[in-house]
C-alpha cells in the first residue's frame, strides 16, 4: 500500500487548503483513513478520521468545525479541507490507512500506512 499525500503550502490565517491523500496497491473501500499532523518538538497528532464507508468521522477539539474529512473511493483518495486556518494549524500532515480501528482512528498504532507527509505553514 502506497499513500501520496499532496496540497500543503503557505497560507495566511484564515485561509484554506485541501489536502489530498491517494492510495494505491489495495483495495480502497477496505481501509479506514486518518489524517495525523506533527509539528517540530511535538508528538505526532491526531486531526481527523473516517471509515470505510463514510458513515463516520471523527475529528479533535482543535478542528472541529473548521476542517472535514471525506473520501472519494471511487478515486482512491481522502480529503482534508481546512478552512480558517490558524498559525497553531502549522505542521507536518500525514494520511494513513487503517484495516480496523479500536478506538476510532485516533491514535497512530491503529494505523498499518503512512504516507510521506505534506508541510502546512500558517503565516499569522
Amino acid at each position: 500500500v502506497q499513500l501520496q499525500a499532496s496540497g500543503g503550502g503557505l497560507v495566511q490565517a484564515g485561509g484554506s487548503l485541501r489536502l489530498s491523500c491517494a492510495a494505491s496497491g489495495c483495495t480502497f473501500s477496505t481501509y479506514a483513513m486518518g489524517w495525523f499532523r506533527q509539528s517540530p518538538g511535538r508528538e505526532r497528532e491526531f486531526v481527523a478520521s473516517i471509515s470505510w464507508s463514510v458513515d463516520s468521522t471523527y475529528y479533535a477539539d482543535s478542528v472541529r468545525g473548521r476542517f472535514t474529512v471525506s473520501r472519494d473511493n471511487a478515486k482512491n483518495t481522502v480529503y482534508l479541507q481546512m478552512n480558517s486556518l490558524k498559525p497553531e494549524d502549522t505542521a507536518v500532515y500525514y494520511c494513513a490507512a487503517a484495516s480496523r480501528w479500536y478506538y476510532s482512528g485516533t491514535y497512530p498504532d491503529e494505523y498499518d500506512y503512512w504516507g510521506q507527509g505534506t508541510l502546512v505553514t500558517v503565516s499569522s
